[in-house]
């Protein structure tokens, strides 16, 4: 199901970065294989290998994402869970699949959001709306995700549909797409690097916690059943 380890952050951020800096890549899209986008984190990995430090490659992925200057594209189908749905904040334009489940349970597992979603969540969707998902961990269709404004379209074959509007995107002249994203996101991009910030601090602080530790083993008690 795509569980992410630190090596997939790694490799992820490397991608991101290589093709910020290269003039021949206009967009990229971000995507899976198999039925499902990605199960968040692997809990073994990420209990073995906890993020908190601000150079561990789950951080360089966020903010890879965070500074990417093109335009940035998801095709999501199946299960986007934690990261598989805060990291959707920061694309440009998201394509899911009837099929596709979104979900940040943070606070099930002793932990804060991420990714700056504790910012740009609410901006988009409402308070109390937002306070609700990230305070009960429960998940949302695609439905909602499109009436949330998380996602522009709703499409069986979300790639194809992805790749359509990136070849179109492509076709434009590369600088003023550059310069139009640049402002799209210039009223919140120092606001949400601020957040992400704080946000980093104290998931690393509960990631030590034993409401965590606990959370987490009773995780892999119920998964292991």
């Amino acid at each position: 199901m795509n569980a992410l380890t630190r090596d997939m952050y790694s490799g992820l951020a490397t991608a991101l970065n290589e093709a910020a800096g290269d003039f021949g890549v206009r967009a990229v899209i971000i995507t899976s294989e198999g039925d499902h986008f990605t199960a968040g984190n692997d809990i073994g990995d990420f209990m073995a290998n906890p993020p908190t430090n601000s150079d561990s490659d789950v951080a360089k992925f966020l903010g890879s994402l965070l500074n990417f200057p093109k335009p940035l594209l998801a095709a999501v189908k199946g299960n986007a869970v934690g990261v598989g749905t805060t990291m959707l904040l920061h694309c440009d334009v998201v394509i899911a699949s009837p099929t596709a489940k979104f979900s940040m349970p943070f606070t099930s597992l002793g932990l804060v959001p991420e990714a700056g979603s504790s910012y740009l969540f609410p901006r988009l969707v409402g308070y109390q709306r937002a306070a609700q998902i990230f305070m009960t961990g429960e998940s949302f269709g695609a439905d909602a995700a499109k009436e949330m404004g998380l996602v522009a379209q709703i499409e069986d074959d979300p790639i194809t549909a992805a790749t359509t509007i990136a070849k179109h995107i492509a076709e434009q002249p590369p600088q003023a797409i550059i310069n139009t994203k640049a402002l799209l996101k210039s009223g919140s991009h120092d606001a949400v690097a601020a957040v992400m910030r704080a946000e980093f601090e104290l998931f690393s602080m509960a990631l030590q916690s034993e409401e965590a530790m606990d959370a987490f083993m009773k995780f892999m008690a119920k998964k292991g059943k």
